[in-house]
């Protein structure tokens, strides 16, 4: 039976400023990012996009990321808490985003800075699209060393005791995360970004690859205690996810049949 090593969340202090481990796992995300970028516009000349672009729309992904991850949590999962508290929502370093709010707000942020910068919106989402498993990957390594977000109780040989939650063991959902959404989803666009493809492909394997990993390893995750298992027993996170999966499809069928090629 494994133990969780109950990590101190700050990983150093700077005179009166903590750091924690989860923002450094979300610099690491964004820092990843950028250099797959650099590599992708170094690498694949067809896609014809320049270093200073690339930074310029990581400015968007980041906002997107923040803004839209820390509202996507307070209306999915918590609204009438922070209705009755709404200063609360500024409260980011007592935890709570969502991915699924900050993968609309990249999509937002990709849709402004394709209107401002002429550029094909589908064309924009189809760069990023796999640079954001990097940032998953760091987020739940993140995820792990807080001891947040654990697993169900298990009996599987590599249960782990998370002591500050119960003496039960529990998988380790946040490294089986970490592993689909981040190093094996992070893999299958890379490989699929060798060569071109028509405009919406490379979003689509993303919704459809990012949807169904996350769908099943919430198999594998406690719910949040405040909502429990919804519809069909299914968790929010898998309520959320199977839209992906759909919309992917169809984005898939529809890219199939375009003239228009991109990454």
């Amino acid at each position: 039976m494994l133990i969780h090593p109950d990590f101190d969340p700050v990983a150093l202090h700077l005179g009166p400023v903590a750091v924690r481990w989860y923002g450094l796992m979300y610099l690491a995300g964004f820092l990843a990012g950028s250099w797959v970028a650099r590599w992708r516009i170094r690498t694949q000349p067809w896609l014809n996009w320049t270093v200073e672009e690339a930074d310029n729309f990581l400015t968007y992904v980041v906002l997107g990321v923040i803004l839209g991850g820390r509202l996507g949590y307070v209306l999915f999962y918590k609204p009438l808490y922070y209705f009755e508290h709404p200063l609360d929502i500024l409260a980011v370093w007592q935890g709570g985003m969502s991915f699924h709010g900050g993968f609309l707000g990249v999509v937002l942020g990709g849709w402004l800075f394709a209107r401002r910068h002429q550029r094909h919106w589908m064309a924009v989402t189809d760069f990023v699209a796999p640079l954001v498993p990097f940032g998953l990957g760091f987020g739940r390594i993140g995820n792990f060393i807080n001891g947040e977000l654990p697993g169900r109780v298990t009996d599987v040989p590599w249960a782990m005791i998370f002591p500050h939650i119960d003496a039960l063991p529990r998988h380790p959902s946040q490294l089986y995360e970490a592993l689909l959404e981040g190093v094996v989803l992070g893999a299958l666009l890379l490989w699929f970004s060798r060569k071109q493809h028509p405009v919406g492909a490379m979003s689509a394997l993303f919704l459809m690859g990012y949807g169904t990993m996350r769908f099943l390893v919430e198999f594998t995750r406690e719910p949040d205690d405040f909502l429990g298992l919804l519809t069909f027993g299914l968790s929010m996170g898998q309520w959320l996810s199977l839209p992906m999966v759909i919309l992917g499809v169809c984005m898939w069928r529809r890219a199939g049949k375009s003239a228009i090629i991109t990454a």
